[in-house]
């Protein structure tokens, strides 16, 4: 590796281990691409608003390492994480006469991200996938730990398959191009991991907020750094969501339900999940795991971020009812009980169901 690259985090699962590289301008560099998995071709995967930025810089890195490199722009959006435009990616590989040993690229946000590794899942039953995520979202999250999927109208994320890409290639350097609604939303998900497991990290994020929001490349190299750090370990302690890993869903119940009710790509993943945060932090009072100050304290930090914490009314003639539905459809369901994951003391939670009453009570609470 060159000087360029600064850090590697290891997903530890036996022989589908890889590596998360984190570092300034390592898109580019030919070396980041070493040792992937032999073949003729490559197709990268990209969306029309990130293709202009990135696709040939990353193009003439894979150059020397692929004899043919395709490409494809999909529609940018959450609105298209859909069975229409996974079914592009299809049609490319099928069209350009791609084999099992082609290897995709992601290049782009969630989205992009979710959907080229279920078509790399499911094409010729598994094919190689890299993630070259674009967002501090997917920085930080959906591009590591092996989630693909697509939407359904009923429900996020419900069509999909676990699916490990072999290599994670954060270049933080991509993050200055982002609009600061996007740097939020990505933040969510960091904010996320002090709660859940690491209140020092929870301490670092208060103090550094600012920086945080000004993508300030110190305090951002730190930040991504330790959420991948977080994520490796819980994931490679439980790939498959049987146990510990549900608690990196905090948040998202509600959260899901808001992108559902509201319609997809309303409002960016990362603000649904902060304010989804501050609803779970809410139940987490009510059943008397945590005090009305941490309550408080996650609220102000999630506010700071630039992210919404009063949720949308979603009906206006029964709006607890409306998310209450949605949240059935959510994939931690378990026999008609929606599970929550709620905080069981600053730094450490657990995945529970609730009385309805008291859901409702907080909804009601926590919406606009």
């Amino acid at each position: 590796m060159t000087s360029n690259i600064a850090e590697t985090v290891r997903i530890d699962l036996a022989d589908r281990s890889y590596d998360i590289v984190i570092g300034e301008n390592l898109l580019g560099q030919a070396v980041t691409y070493q040792n992937l998995p032999k073949a003729s071709a490559a197709l990268i995967v990209s969306n029309t608003t990130v293709a202009p930025l990135y696709e040939a810089a990353l193009k003439q890195a894979l150059a020397g390492h692929y004899k043919t490199i395709h490409t494809l722009h999909l529609p940018d959006g959450e609105a298209h994480k859909d069975w229409v435009t996974l079914n592009q990616i299809f049609d490319a590989l099928l069209g350009h006469a791609c084999d099992r040993k082609t290897v995709l690229f992601a290049l782009g946000g969630g989205v992009v991200g979710d959907m080229t590794g279920f078509a790399a899942a499911s094409f010729m039953r598994g094919v190689p996938f890299v993630q070259v995520p674009t967002t501090l979202l997917a920085q930080v999250d959906s591009s590591v730990g092996g989630k693909t999927a697509i939407n359904h109208p009923m429900g996020k994320n419900m069509i999909g398959a676990f699916y490990q890409p072999q290599r994670v290639v954060c270049d933080l350097s991509v993050l200055k191009t982002l609009p600061p609604r996007e740097v939020s939303a990505g933040l969510a998900e960091i904010i996320k991991y002090g709660p859940i497991a690491d209140m020092p990290f929870f301490e670092w994020i208060d103090g550094h907020i600012d920086d945080l929001r000004a993508c300030e490349p110190k305090a951002m190299a730190h930040a991504v750094r330790k959420s991948c750090e977080i994520k490796a370990y819980v994931v490679g302690q439980d790939e498959r969501e049987a146990g510990l890993r549900a608690i990196l869903n905090f948040g998202h119940t509600f959260g899901h339900a808001i992108e559902a009710g509201l319609g997809y790509g309303e409002w960016l993943h990362g603000e649904a999940v902060g304010c989804g945060m501050v609803m779970a932090a809410h139940l987490s009072e009510a059943m008397g795991l945590i005090d009305a100050a941490f309550v408080q304290r996650l609220t102000n930090l999630l506010d700071r971020a630039g992210l919404p914490t009063k949720g949308p009314v979603l009906n206006a003639n029964d709006n607890a009812g409306q998310y209450l539905a949605l949240m059935l459809h959510d994939k931690k369901s378990v026999a008609g009980d929606i599970q929550f994951v709620l905080i069981e003391g600053p730094g450490k939670a657990r995945v529970s169901k609730a009385p309805e009453a008291m859901v409702r009570a907080v909804i009601d609470r926590c919406c606009a």
